[in-house]
């Protein structure tokens, strides 16, 4: 029954992007071929398509992905790219666009955060783009800069912008006092769940500590109001160092790599542990698009209602509980905490990236500047449009102090919600590994999950020494 929940969340991706004209019959079956779905899910898809979609490849200026050849250098035009998932959930990126005559707006050859190609091309002192908007400070900004792909902003970025980057996301896209990533999107890890199981399984409290989270799963499960009681997803960066914050931020060694073996993180690993009692079985799965990082999941049992409370990056509940035949019941709060534990959480943004070897810089600056303060982006992207909902936030202090002087009519309230777990929320530490540390050393961690190690300890030991194995290879 989940891979149909899955299948059905997939198609419907895939089928909304054909209807837009994002990609072209085409391309349509074969993603639908490659994520497993078989000639009957091609067919059920396009049962509805009377009319071919529009090609694949759209006017530079209509925010359609471009050609991959670049023009020569003395003629090219600004040439940004984006990881996919942005302009899915984005619509209003063509309006931006649209404002820069000839630009060569491109998807970029990302997958599962993948930055291959940048580097090839940096090798050979060369960029086929001038800027990358899907960069992420922990999770490759490290490695791209040590691989000397990417230039500091601070030459090209107006100072009154960078004074007005709220001073926790300036520190998270700083390295050596240089801003490396212009941020764009805003994401912080909390909680959401339905509140139609809650209130049929007579809960009228918002859990604030994992003891409660946990009694109000049991309860979820016990009075029959769903089939499982929470989820999470099993990347760790999404699960296990949010709920180590929760204990405490403090889990990083001199040299940034996030402690394995800290008391905090054991804690962590064993509210997994817990958690998954009261969970779908497939939790520990990878993800059906993206490498295995998208369409977790945890996302498909949120999304299918077969799961109440649910722990992830405030945007992930947003956009399942579309899938809802009534939205509305999905409420939002603060991400759960260790008793006596500090109450942190995860924050990150996602932003851009100036290339070493590309052109138009002082034009790429100018283009980034309209895309982050463009305020048809945000209101789609906080209050939702027809095509996603993902409540996306802002890193800009001005642009809160405007909606506080004069609160537009399409604020939610879940803004100041979010906006008040960032001052105990803490990113993580930026390093070449900050996040192939995570993926790497799953394997190990998850031996405690499944019972093939008993002792969270001996098991988060493994993921420790076989992070700092695959470190020490890079250094021989």
């Amino acid at each position: 029954m989940a891979r149909k929940d899955e299948e059905y969340l997939i198609q419907k991706d895939l089928y909304a992007r054909l209807q837009r004209g994002q990609i072209d019959r085409r391309q349509f079956l074969t993603r639908m071929m490659a994520t497993g779905l078989g000639i009957a899910g091609v067919s059920a898809a396009l049962a509805g398509c009377a009319a071919p979609a529009a090609p694949a490849a759209a006017p530079a200026s209509s925010g359609g992905a471009a050609p991959a050849a670049a023009a020569p250098a003395a003629e090219r035009p600004l040439t940004p790219t984006f990881y996919q998932w942005i302009e899915d959930l984005h619509p209003s990126i063509p309006a931006v666009n649209a404002n820069f005559p000839g630009l060569n707006y491109q998807i970029a050859p990302v997958e599962g955060f993948g930055i291959e190609r940048f580097v090839a091309e940096a090798k050979n002192q060369e960029s086929t783009w001038d800027v990358y908007v899907g960069m992420t400070p922990f999770v490759e900004m490290t490695a791209l800069i040590d691989a000397g792909v990417i230039e500091p902003w601070d030459d090209y970025i107006p100072q009154d912008v960078l004074d007005d980057i709220i001073p926790s996301i300036r520190a998270e896209c700083t390295v050596d006092g240089k801003l490396y990533s212009w941020p764009f999107l805003l994401d912080v890890i909390g909680m959401g769940w339905n509140s139609e199981m809650t209130e049929k399984a007579g809960i009228a409290t918002i859990p604030t500590t994992w003891p409660e989270y946990l009694e109000a799963s049991k309860l979820i499960q016990s009075s029959g109001a769903a089939l499982y009681g929470c989820t999470f997803d099993s990347h760790g960066w999404r699960s296990l160092v949010p709920y180590t914050h929760s204990m405490s931020p403090d889990v990083y060694t001199p040299e940034g790599l996030f402690d394995f073996t800290s008391e905090p993180a054991i804690a962590g690993l064993k509210l997994m542990k817990e958690m998954m009692a009261l969970s779908h079985p497939d939790i520990l799965l990878e993800g059906a698009t993206d490498g295995g990082v998208n369409g977790t999941p945890d996302e498909v049992a949120f999304a299918a209602r077969k799961v109440a409370y649910y722990t992830k990056y405030f945007n992930a509940p947003l956009r399942m509980a579309a899938n809802w035949p009534d939205p509305t019941k999905l409420m939002m709060g603060g991400l759960p905490k260790f008793e006596n534990g500090s109450g942190s959480t995860v924050f990150w943004t996602t932003g851009s990236c100036l290339f070493k070897y590309g052109k138009n810089k002082d034009k790429a600056a100018e283009y980034i500047k309209s895309l982050t303060y463009d305020m048809q982006i945000w209101q789609d992207s906080i209050a939702g449009t027809a095509v996603a909902h993902p409540g996306q936030l802002p890193p800009y202090q001005s642009i809160y102090a405007g909606w506080e002087a004069s609160r537009p009519d399409w604020l939610p309230d879940f803004v100041g919600l979010i906006t008040g777990q960032l001052p105990k929320a803490r990113a993580i530490t930026n390093h070449a590994f900050g996040l192939s540390q995570f993926q790497i050393a799953k394997p190990e961690w998850e031996k405690y999950l499944t019972g093939q190690e008993p002792d969270p300890m001996i098991a988060m030991q493994g993921a420790w020494d076989i992070v700092q194995a695959e470190i020490a290879k890079t250094k021989a």
